[in-house]
């Protein structure tokens, strides 16, 4: 299987990548890549790999791991002291085919219901090391390491480093995971270097065009690696698509969108998320963020109206909700904006904050259009990562932190007001509450 997906990644690299690359936009002047970080495996066959946890309904948690010998069961033992176990749950697996490639078995099992604020310890498959997690509070406040287009270079693992040296309670990822861009082999490394934080905190993500991996004559499946590997509660918040769903953490509640799946007002998507939104109580629920890869606003020259369509057809639907913030990748820089509604500054629009920068081996983009627009708050091409820490039903603290390769710079920072508490939002006649 070595041997195979060895051979597998060189052919990609040498005769696929310039097909299959999704973003097709003129050259960019980008800081120097650093290399790709491949991380092999070091365990058994029997051993589990590749380990993350993700939210999965009310008081649950979804376990996946991968294991390269097909006997070992779908199980995850868990308790709350080290090496004792009082919950055992069976899940369930696949694999899947790409061209020469054949993954690994891959596990999923859904554990609980679990305790808040909890730290669990849980071995997967009956074998192999013990692993631990902690489950996020049920009450603010709650901290959201955010970081979209991650890659696996020297960068990501600088990122990833300095994301771990403070705590958070849930990652948000906004596409763009591992940009194997049908290497397969390279979903494998991108599983074990990210381990170490996945299997501690849930990874909650959304899909990037780094991960429709279609390949004509070959291929015709899209997204085949990233939903066989990274199942989201899509069942769980009612979406018939593991490319768009929602959760609820504390009183925060976060829609992941999909930009490469069809959005406009007949699709499914667009269905789903006019549902969703309706079933927020901003009582009990007062903060509603959004993810999504493309972004709808963007100053910088990379990907510039890529996400124009989305935008139109969906942007009234989270104007109308009082959407709190919305988060994008896409474009590799930073940058933050006012509150937006249809192009103009709207105290009752969303903020809008393209965070692409995680470390991908594509580089930045440095050019950012001149004179910069007056809806663009900050802008800065870097590598770096966001935490947004809401304190109460009010207050949240947004903060980006420069990656300078060995440490991290706080940049940015602002403090973010709910708009549920914005009684000039919302129409005399409907109140937040009946939201």
């Amino acid at each position: 299987m070595k041997l195979l997906g060895l051979f597998f990644l060189s052919f990609t690299l040498l005769f696929l990548c310039p097909f299959i690359s999704q973003a097709d936009v003129p050259e960019l002047s980008r800081e120097p890549p650093r290399p790709i970080v491949f991380v092999h495996n070091d365990r058994s066959k029997s051993d589990p790999q590749q380990v993350h946890i993700s939210l999965a309904g009310k008081d649950h948690m979804r376990v996946t791991f991968i294991t390269e010998d097909n006997k070992v069961e779908s199980v995850v033992e868990y308790g709350k002291q080290p090496g004792k176990y009082d919950g055992k749950a069976t899940g369930e697996c696949t694999s899947y085919k790409y061209i020469f490639y054949k993954s690994g078995k891959i596990h999923h099992v859904k554990i609980g219901p679990l305790q808040p604020n909890t730290t669990y310890y849980y071995r997967c498959g009956g074998n192999g090391p013990e692993f631990s997690f902690k489950t996020p509070p049920s009450t603010f406040p709650v901290e959201f390491a955010i970081v979209g287009d991650l890659g696996q270079t020297e960068w990501t693992a600088a990122t990833l480093s300095q994301i771990k040296s403070q705590d958070y309670d849930v990652f948000l990822l906004p596409g763009d995971l591992s940009y194997a861009d049908t290497s397969q082999p390279l979903w494998d490394s991108f599983g074990r270097l990210v381990e170490p934080l996945a299997s501690q905190r849930p990874w909650m993500v959304t899909e990037g065009n780094h991960e429709i991996e279609f390949f004509p004559i070959f291929e015709h499946t899209t997204f085949k690696s990233y939903n066989a590997r990274w199942l989201m509660p899509h069942t769980e918040s009612l979406s018939d698509s593991n490319l768009y769903y929602s959760f609820d953490v504390a009183g925060v509640h976060t829609v992941m969108l999909g930009s490469y799946t069809d959005f406009d007002s007949d699709s499914d998507q667009y269905q789903w998320l006019q549902a969703d939104l309706a079933k927020v109580d901003r009582k009990t629920t007062p903060w509603v963020v959004v993810l999504l890869h493309a972004p709808w606003y963007n100053t910088n020259e990379a990907h510039e109206g890529e996400g124009e369509s989305m935008r139109v057809a969906m942007e009234s639907l989270l104007f109308s909700a009082r959407v709190d913030v919305v988060f994008s990748g896409h474009v590799h820089a930073y940058e933050r904006f006012k509150r937006v509604y249809n192009n103009k500054a709207d105290q009752c629009g969303p903020i809008y904050i393209t965070i692409g920068d995680g470390g991908n081996r594509e580089g930045l983009a440095l050019s950012f259009k001149k004179p910069p627009s007056p809806l663009s708050e900050f802008r800065e091409s870097s590598f770096g990562h966001g935490r947004l820490k809401v304190m109460d039903g009010k207050r949240a603290h947004w903060s980006w932190h420069r990656n300078n390769d060995s440490n991290s710079l706080l940049a940015d920072e602002v403090w973010l007001e709910s708009l549920s508490t914005s009684s000039s939002c919302w129409p005399s006649s409907r109140s937040s509450d009946e939201l």
